[in-house]
């Protein structure tokens, strides 16, 4: 967590549809401490720090502190503020979301990444920044010391427990496969075919893989932020990866088609039940799979233990668009000493 000296003047907030919320103008609110917390719903990182965000909201929204959420969307669909507001619905987030469409509040604080937060002090200076999860006690205390020093002089909540070993000051964590992303853009493909921007290609599995990219088989259009399944003679298509992970979470969106079906291979075989993720469904042979109804983050494979796999996503659905696929880690017990 960066601590900044009392230099840096708060920018004022204008964004494109509030939630929850009228405008929150940050200037009329000299004498209050602010949070800010730059976020998109499709983020694995940012889902995890939620629960602490609505927890310091309960605890300290009566004592001074302003909460404003900004919505900075990774990639177009995110933009709707239908899909926003579905998004704020289901995680039941009770404080002011701005959504950020044109980048203008990310440019003007010069955020980098999501999450980041920001807190401002009484007199409007940007004082603490805290990029990526992590480190929410040291934030909660920046919060109370923020809040003492504007003037709250009655007495404040022992500082929460962290949620999950890995949040817990101290640990070594397992080091997960890096976010996979897939557009021509900034994706990254081990086929030899390589990107095609904006146009189709028939791919070939090559049956030999790296750790972290995406091994494609049938036909899929490249876009600038996506691939999808493009193919006339309804074979299907699919796609390979090797992962380090706890867990696995994929951005998709049903392009036209919705409700369709993508089965799931984990190390050769369906998923077991020990190890799915919340989306997973199974048929009556057996078979794992997911629906994709929505355009949002599946949560598809939640791992009992750390580790190395192979993971296989196939359909027959043209409506097929996937934009991501991220991995979380967890605590190293191997190095953790108790006395």
């Amino acid at each position: 967590m960066e601590i900044l000296p009392q230099q840096f003047r708060v920018p004022e907030i204008y964004g494109d549809y509030w939630l929850n919320s009228d405008p929150v103008p940050l200037a009329a609110h000299r004498g209050y401490v602010i949070l800010i917390d730059f976020w998109d719903y499709t983020c694995t990182r940012c889902l995890r720090e939620i629960p602490y965000l609505k927890e310091w909201y309960k605890r300290y929204s009566d004592t001074g502190l302003i909460f404003v959420s900004v919505h900075t969307p990774q990639f177009p669909f995110a933009r709707d503020p239908v899909n926003v507001r579905k998004a704020v619905d289901k995680l039941n987030i009770p404080y002011p979301v701005v959504m950020d469409n044109d980048y203008l509040v990310w440019n003007a604080f010069r955020c980098a990444n999501w999450p980041t937060k920001y807190l401002v002090d009484k007199n409007g200076f940007i004082r603490y920044v805290h990029a990526g999860p992590g480190q929410y006690q040291n934030f909660e205390h920046a919060i109370q010391s923020l809040l003492m020093d504007s003037g709250y002089h009655y007495d404040l909540p022992f500082i929460m427990d962290p949620l999950s070993d890995a949040d817990r000051p101290g640990v070594i964590c397992n080091k997960e496969t890096a976010e996979i992303l897939t557009g021509w853009q900034k994706g990254t493909i081990g086929n030899v075919e390589g990107h095609s921007p904006e146009s189709t290609l028939h791919y070939e599995d090559p049956k030999i893989y790296v750790e972290g990219r995406l091994y494609l088989q049938g036909d899929w259009l490249n876009d600038r932020d996506y691939i999808k399944l493009d193919t006339e003679d309804l074979k299907g298509g699919s796609l390979t990866l090797i992962y380090q992970g706890k867990e696995v979470n994929a951005v998709i969106r049903p392009a036209g088609e919705k409700g369709f079906q993508v089965f799931v291979q984990h190390d050769g075989k369906p998923l077991s039940r020990g190890d799915k993720g919340a989306d997973i469904r199974y048929n009556e042979e057996g078979r794992s799979y997911f629906v994709v109804d929505d355009a949002r983050l599946y949560n598809i494979v939640l791992n009992r233990e750390f580790g190395e796999h192979k993971l296989i996503l196939s359909t027959r659905s043209n409506g097929f668009a996937i934009y991501s696929l991220s991995f979380t880690t967890s605590v190293l017990h191997e190095l953790v000493t108790t006395d």
